[in-house]
């Protein structure tokens, strides 16, 4: 079965027979975990990081390499999609649930990034960017802006037509140029990259992405790990950074 027929499953198919659980208490131990593992890499074709107790009694929760899954104890049903907490103002839980991960697999990445460092560098943000969409080169005019506030910028690629594709070339060869920074200027303002090959893991920084939950950019990441999925000025996105310290 193919990941995207699968996920077509509805909502209520898997959340109507944990409706009325009581909180879960359960230990963080799963006795068919290996199975449960084996399931949805055969089905899904995806690969499985971890898997644990949801908030959902019942109710496992999968981090993939596609993002966060449900599946069901007895490993019949599945949920793709994002879980709130009612009684805590809408808290997303599966965004909850990546915030810490994010910041560990980001981690192996942070020598092929392309750091725009602030001199009075107060806070840092993983921006996963494409060089030819309209809200990532607004992003990027304002640079400076992010800059002067103390926002130190790194940037990790996510071509949007995916790996392989011209564009994910083209994000290649602006990491790969004698200078990446006023390259990747460049090519935001439109202006044609000469090709250049190196080990600049574009595909490795794309498929990263996928693992987090990404679909399109830019996609900001916090110092927290949780993530921002879209375009923030400067002094709104200085504000958030300063009411999750």
């Amino acid at each position: 079965m193919k990941f995207t027929r699968a996920f077509s499953l509805i909502l209520a198919v898997v959340l109507a027979p944990f409706a009325a659980a009581a909180p879960n208490t359960q230990p963080n131990t799963i006795a068919n975990s290996a199975e449960l593992k084996q399931k949805l890499t055969e089905t899904l074709s995806v690969e499985v990081h971890s898997l644990q107790q949801s908030p959902i009694p019942g109710l496992y929760e999968a981090l993939t390499d596609r993002g966060v899954l449900y599946i069901s104890k007895d490993g019949s049903k599945l949920f793709h999609g994002s879980l709130y907490d009612l009684d805590k103002g809408m808290k997303n839980l599966t965004e909850a649930a990546m915030a810490g991960p994010r910041m560990k697999m980001i981690k192996p990445l942070e020598d092929n990034m392309l750091v725009y460092k602030a001199k009075n560098e107060k806070h840092v943000v993983t921006v996963f960017t494409d060089i030819s969409c309209g809200y990532c080169r607004k992003l990027h005019n304002q640079m400076d802006e992010y800059n002067d506030l103390g926002i130190t910028v790194r940037y990790l690629a996510f071509p949007r037509r995916g790996v392989p594709s011209a564009n994910a070339d083209e994000m290649e060869a602006v990491w790969c140029a004698a200078d990446p920074l006023t390259a990747m200027t460049e090519a935001k303002a439109g202006k044609s990259i000469k090709t250049a090959k190196c080990d600049a893991k574009i595909a490795e920084q794309y498929h990263l992405g996928q693992s987090l939950g990404i679909n399109g950019t830019p996609a900001i990441i916090l110092e927290d790990g949780s993530m921002i999925p879209g375009y923030q000025p400067p002094k709104d996105l200085l504000r958030v950074l300063e009411s999750t310290n």
